[in-house]
């Protein structure tokens, strides 16, 4: 008995100064980027997460275009309240957060070790605590500078309602002949292009108005000899009567705009309004308050839950942990209040994570995360 505990005993020993052999000791190095620290051959470069709040603000622009007949509105056809000159509006219509995660530039780490290094540091990446410098996500962040929608485009008033504009005038003129000793007149013809008033187009659009407008009405009374065998000439019918009115009342065309805005937050607008960007009823939007506007501004209030991770802190014993370079650094976000306003009136709210109100932890890199 006593010789199977002591040989027990002595693999044991032999297992644990084996153990005790094959540990590594310092064999893993992580300095940030930058000052002494250089790239070597071999090194692993890493960085941490910064959220990038991306606004996507949708405006619509509404233009208001009179009429050539605008003046003879309420005189030929009676219609009041008609657009007497051109003006353009616009109006908020949505805004939208989104967060992106980007490297941090001022994060970056150099790391030299062994496998079991990599496999913390594949599972933190995939936790989305840390970021390698080729990032998937950048691989799909493609955007356009074109704004959607499109100006009115092509003639506005294609159809100006008269049958000719250019009437044609034929007169006679005399020239004088000598014939031996005497002058004779001589008639001959001449044609004499004259040009319609604009009051007298206005009169023939009118009377082309009133005629549709009656047309329509005899076919849908039965009137009329004429029945259409389908809807197509209503369609038409109600088509020019539109045409004919934008004449004198004038036109008016939305478009809907996109516009993305990208703001990087940091410890300082915590707590305090930010403008984001700056909003005209006439003007738009736009990012330059010497332009004006009305600021639209976002207010970003933490919530401190992981303020206290820096508090925990393992003593330390020897002045070998304290020169201690092992250790793997990664970013814990903290979840914070976003509320965007326009003066009194709140146009957003979300909840996200933001990585740089968070704190920065170190891991052992020698602490294996997951099998």
């Amino acid at each position: 008995m006593r010789r199977k505990t002591a040989l027990l005993l002595t693999v044991v020993f032999i297992l644990a100064a084996g153990c005790t052999a094959t540990k590594p000791h310092n064999d893993i190095v992580v300095l940030p980027l930058g000052g002494e620290a250089r790239m070597t051959e071999g090194c692993l470069v890493y960085a941490l997460p910064l959220t990038v709040f991306e606004f996507d603000v949708i405006a619509e622009k509404r233009v208001e275009i009179p009429g050539p007949y605008a003046q003879y509105a309420g005189e030929m056809t009676g219609l009041e309240s008609v657009i007497k000159e051109k003006n353009e509006s616009w109006s908020l219509t949505e805004v939208r957060l989104n967060t992106l995660e980007e490297l941090d530039p001022s994060q970056f780490y150099i790391i030299q070790g062994t496998s079991l290094m990599q496999t913390n540091m594949l599972a933190l990446r995939k936790s989305g605590l840390v970021l390698d410098i080729n990032p998937e996500a950048y691989d799909h962040a493609l955007y356009s500078d074109l704004k959607s929608g499109t100006d009115h485009t092509g003639l506005l008033f294609p159809d100006r309602g008269a049958y000719e504009y250019v009437s044609t005038r034929t007169d006679t003129a005399y020239r004088l002949v000598k014939v031996d000793t005497a002058f004779i007149r001589v008639p001959y013809l001449i044609q004499r292009k004259q040009g319609m008033t604009l009051e007298q187009e206005a009169r023939e659009a009118a009377d082309r108005l009133f005629e549709l407008r009656e047309g329509r009405h005899m076919i849908l009374t039965g009137e009329t000899n004429i029945f259409p065998q389908d809807g197509a000439a209503i369609d038409e019918i109600n088509r020019l009567e539109t045409e004919y009115t934008a004449l004198f009342a004038g036109k008016i065309w939305t478009e809907v705009k996109h516009f993305r805005i990208s703001v990087t937050p940091d410890l300082s607008m915590a707590g305090r309004k930010t403008a984001v960007f700056f909003f005209s009823g006439t003007g738009g939007i736009n990012t330059d308050p010497v332009e004006g506007g009305t600021p639209v501004e976002m207010e970003i209030i933490p919530s401190g839950k992981t303020r206290e991770l820096e508090l925990v802190v393992r003593p330390v014993t020897s002045q070998k942990e304290l020169a201690a370079n092992d250790r793997l650094y990664y970013r814990v976000p903290d979840v914070a209040e976003i509320t965007v306003t326009m003066g009194a009136e709140r146009v957003c709210s979300a909840r996200k994570l933001v990585y740089q109100f968070g704190n920065k932890v170190a891991l052992p890199s020698n602490f294996i995360i997951g099998k």
